[in-house]
This record gives C-alpha cells, structure tokens and sequence, in this order.
C-alpha cells in the first residue's frame, strides 16, 4: 500500500509527495490572497469582485471605461495604470475562460494582453511601491494557462515575494519553480537557495531534494520514478 510507511524508501516517497503539496498550497495560498500579511487582495478577489452576472459586466466595463480616461489625462498615474491592470483581468475571467475554468480562450488572452500593457505602464513608471495585489493576478495573466510568457510570471512573483513580511519560503521555492520553468536557472538558484534557509530544520533537506529535482525537470524533463519490488 502506498501509505505503508515501513519501508524507508515509501516514508521518503511520502515526504516528498507531502512536500510538493505543501509547496502548491503554501504559494498557492498566499497568491490568492489568503495568509498574507501584505494587506492586499488576490486572484479571487480580481475575478469574482461584483460578480458575472450582465449587469456586472456592463459595470465593469463602465469602470474600465473610467480608467482608461483616466490614464489619458495622466500618462504617469501608477494607480490608474494598476487598476486599469486589474479591471481587464478581471473582465477576462467573466466571459474570456475555457469550459474547463482554467484556461483562457484567444478572447480571453486578448483581455489579458490588454491587461499586461496596462501594468507594464504601471511598472515602467517605477512606483516606489509597485501594487501587490496585481502583481499577484498578473503571474496568472503570464502564465501557462494565460499568455504563456513565464520570464514576465516570474518578475510579477518576485514583487509579491519581495513584498511578504516575514518572508515566506513556500513563496520563494514556488518562485524558484516558477524561473526554472522559465529557464531562468539564476533566479530560481537563489530563490531555491533563499527557501531553503528560511524553511524549518525539518524540512530543509528534503525541500533541496525536491527543489533539485524541480530543475532537472524543467531543464531535461520528468524523470522515471524508482520502484520498488514487492513480495
């Protein structure tokens, strides 16, 4: 049995396996929002905000409508860049997502196009504090399931990691995973390297075992699972 922890190589098997999770979950929490102690919203926040119904759709797209003009009168106005970021995420989640929920159709990814060249502006304004809360959205948006341009997914991550107080190591080794993926080995070594003295005793050598792996895979692909003979 897969739980039969009397064998030393299935207790490592498990470890792992719980590692991984716990590497999903804990990046995954904070990216929505949840444990984070930055104060701001996340992705559920951005997609669900008032709802999907016509109605909601109509007024967002009146608040983009606002954003936009606003950005015209003032090229430099970090906050309206961000909002105007957040707004188009937003819309494409209402009606810009696949049957399956998390995949985006070509006319969704036409929405998050729009809403990367809005939070490009916001970044290349050089806020003193660029916005979290869309840093966050925005590595879904560069994502694979989104517009697939991970080099830009891991600057995003690196502002909300940047930006955790305490610093969490869940979220560095979810970002180093993130840049191997990219194939950006530098950024996810010292990000790696960073998770790791920030995990506890416990579970810094098996999450350097894992993290490895991590990149082997992203730089050679999956590798064969060890067997192990029964009976």
């Amino acid at each position: 049995m897969l739980f039969d922890l009397r064998g030393r190589g299935r207790r490592r098997s498990i470890q792992a396996i719980y590692l991984s999770l716990a590497l999903l979950m804990g990046g995954g929490l904070v990216l929505f929002g949840i444990g984070s102690n930055t104060g701001e919203g996340g992705i559920l926040d951005a997609v669900v905000g008032e709802g999907g119904s016509s109605s909601a759709t109509e007024q967002i797209d009146k608040r983009i409508q606002t954003q936009v003009a606003k950005t015209r009168a003032n090229p430099r106005d970090e906050a309206a860049w961000a909002e105007l970021a957040r707004l188009r995420f937003q819309r494409a989640g209402i009606d810009g997502l696949a049957a399956d929920d998390t995949t985006y159709t070509d006319k969704g990814k036409q929405k998050l196009g729009l809403a990367a060249q809005a939070w490009e502006r916001h970044v290349a304004l050089d806020p003193k504090q660029p916005n979290v809360r869309v840093a966050r959205i925005m590595v879904q948006a560069y994502g694979k399931s989104g517009l697939n341009q991970l080099p830009k997914a891991v600057q995003a991550l690196q502002l909300v990691t940047a930006a955790e107080k305490p610093p969490s190591w869940q979220l560095y080794a979810q970002l180093a995973q993130l840049a191997y993926e990219a194939t950006d080995s530098r950024t996810g070594d010292l990000a790696a390297d960073r998770a790791i003295e920030l995990a506890p005793d416990a579970q810094k050598k098996l999450l350097r075992t894992e993290l490895a792996r991590i990149k082997t895979e992203a730089t050679t692909g999956p590798q064969p699972t060890a067997t192990t003979a029964t009976g």
